[in-house]
């Protein structure tokens, strides 16, 4: 009889697990994104994923401190690459990209062939997220270092008046029901915001006389975001990690106006 109780007990144990939630981390410029995509990932399988939406550094710091998240999709490849040298995650696996554009203030009389002139002009406030704890910020300095070899002095000028306005440790947290980039410009607290161009069209459906600026060719950057299981996560986990990779879910990315991880690569 406790034979069959333990076996039973077994059991349903292990039903529990099953049923719980994949627990996903993610950059929160994948939001709208993996949002549709766990959506269609339930509707096909039964399995929720519950995700957590932050700077990609921070999250990484979250997970080596030891929270119980099972997939990881960061805004870089360095972060989940951290994970994976260190045993804690499996290969990465790269899954989509994206690439920096400007969001421009209604008033702001900005071209793609005037953004760095503008982006030095002392009068203009420049926006970035935070270097280190989310990649949006090391890719706007990747950006500056360009425009040094275009404009020598320029990363200095640039690096000491760009306004770390999001992605930190202390800053505020986004609002829920619109995009933080678009009110950030909105409000005056920036004119110019260099960010991801999925996070511009964001911002633009929400606030139609926000501008969308293109970075020049000279000055482009792009953005692989990386994608790993943690060590020890369940069978779910992996599946949903595969469900992101395989075509409905890359489609759903596209869809976001992110580009396929199959796709060339985006100029550096």
């Amino acid at each position: 009889m406790r034979a069959v109780l333990s076996l039973a007990l077994a059991a349903m144990t292990q039903a529990a697990v099953a049923q719980e939630p994949v627990r996903l981390y993610a950059a929160g410029s994948l939001r709208a994104a993996l949002n549709e995509v766990a959506a269609a990932f339930t509707a096909s399988t039964g399995v929720k994923v519950v995700a957590e939406y932050g700077p990609s550094g921070l999250l990484r710091d979250r997970i080596v401190k030891g929270e119980p998240a099972e997939v990881f999709a960061s805004a870089n490849m360095a972060h989940p690459e951290s994970l994976a040298k260190a045993g804690k995650a499996a290969p990465v696996a790269l899954f989509a990209r994206n690439r920096l554009c400007a969001l421009a203030a209604p008033a702001s009389s900005v071209t793609s062939a005037t953004l760095l002139d503008r982006m030095l002009d002392p009068a203009v406030k420049l926006g970035t997220s935070t270097p280190k704890a989310d990649p949006s910020g090391d890719y706007a300095w990747e950006l500056f270092e360009k425009a040094e070899r275009v404009r020598p002095g320029a990363a200095k000028a640039l690096s000491a008046k760009a306004l770390q306005l999001t992605g930190g440790p202390s800053s505020p947290p986004p609002p829920k029901d619109r995009s933080i980039y678009g009110l950030l410009v909105s409000d005056g607290r920036a004119d110019l915001f260099l960010t991801y161009c999925t996070n511009a069209l964001q911002a633009k459906a929400e606030a139609p006389a926000l501008q969308i600026v293109s970075v020049p060719e000279e000055l482009a950057v792009g953005a692989d975001y990386g994608l790993t299981v943690i060590a020890g996560a369940r069978p779910e986990a992996e599946r949903f990690a595969q469900f992101v990779l395989s075509e409905p879910g890359q489609a759903i990315l596209v869809r976001h106006g992110f580009a396929a991880a199959t796709k060339a690569k985006d100029s550096r």
